[in-house]
């Protein structure tokens, strides 16, 4: 092929090159989430973390997480239907999405399960075990939360209770014990998450409040700061979160018209009250 012939064919080339959009310029569509938004306890290493939470605003395929740690969460979801439950789950110690790969040795084994609680596996973000025990919980409602951790050899068992008002009792859910290294309860944490993301859902509101957190390491420890994040998906609304106080207590609101009055990463504290230590059932 001769120079004159190339001109022609490079000009076309170039064209054609121009008229197909970067990835830059791709459209990226409307966000399918409202954006995960939790709050950071500075804590140290722990044996029992405690917390409750007020839902103020919900909608399906929302989960107001009280207890999250390394190695597992626990809170409350409100599912499709007006279904509501509370979940506990752990982690295997593996790497993976993929449930049934995991050596039966690597995953997370059920020392107890109450007769009223559903037990399986799960996947897709992470592997491990999970519970759910159907609750009907109100707007409005304090829900108060329990995670025991005890540290066997390598491994640690996590107890999970939840407090039933209508029986003024603790129910003991479920332990899960999973390979840890000798874990405690670290890493303490709470969040609000929108999990249905069907592009509708970013457009609603969730809020709840956190409050009376405490920690037990040789002695009950009030959780009297937080720090303020959120996640990073692309996929998520940016801006619409929000955190802070409310009447002495920690809130996190996400979606719809919210808006944001405290920073990312800044820190909130909340005032020191004449508070005593939760009356949780012993280990």
């Amino acid at each position: 092929m001769t120079a004159a012939m190339l001109k022609p064919l490079a000009i076309a080339l170039l064209i054609v090159a121009a008229s197909v959009p970067t990835r830059a310029e791709e459209p990226t569509g409307p966000p399918r989430a409202a954006r995960s938004v939790h709050l950071h306890f500075p804590a140290p290493q722990s044996d029992a973390f405690y917390n409750e939470v007020t839902v103020e605003q919900s909608v399906p395929g929302s989960y107001f997480m009280a207890c999250g740690f390394r190695h597992g969460y626990f809170g409350i979801q409100e599912l499709s239907r007006g279904r509501k439950v509370v979940l506990f789950s752990v982690w295997d110690p593996t790497k993976g999405d993929e449930a049934a790969k995991v050596p039966p040795e690597q995953r997370v084994e059920v020392l107890h399960q109450d007769p009223d609680v559903e037990v399986k596996r799960f996947g897709g973000e992470g592997t491990g075990g999970q519970s759910f025990f159907p609750y009907d919980w109100k707007t409005g409602e304090t829900c108060r939360f329990l995670v025991r951790a005890r540290v066997q050899d390598d491994k640690t068992a996590y107890a999970a209770y939840f407090y039933l008002p209508s029986d003024k009792r603790w129910k003991h859910l479920v332990t899960f014990r999973a390979r840890t290294g000798g874990d405690r309860l670290a890493g303490l944490y709470s969040f609000v998450e929108d999990f249905r993301r069907d592009t509708r859902s970013a457009g609603e509101t969730r809020r709840a409040t956190f409050s009376n957190g405490w920690v037990f390491d040789k002695e009950w420890k009030p959780l009297l700061a937080a720090r303020f994040t959120a996640s990073s998906s692309e996929w998520e609304a940016k801006e619409p979160i929000d955190a802070g106080l409310a009447d002495g207590r920690f809130y996190l609101q996400t979606g719809g018209a919210t808006k944001t009055t405290t920073p990312l990463n800044a820190k909130i504290e909340r005032p020191v009250a004449d508070e005593t230590p939760p009356d949780v059932p012993a280990d």
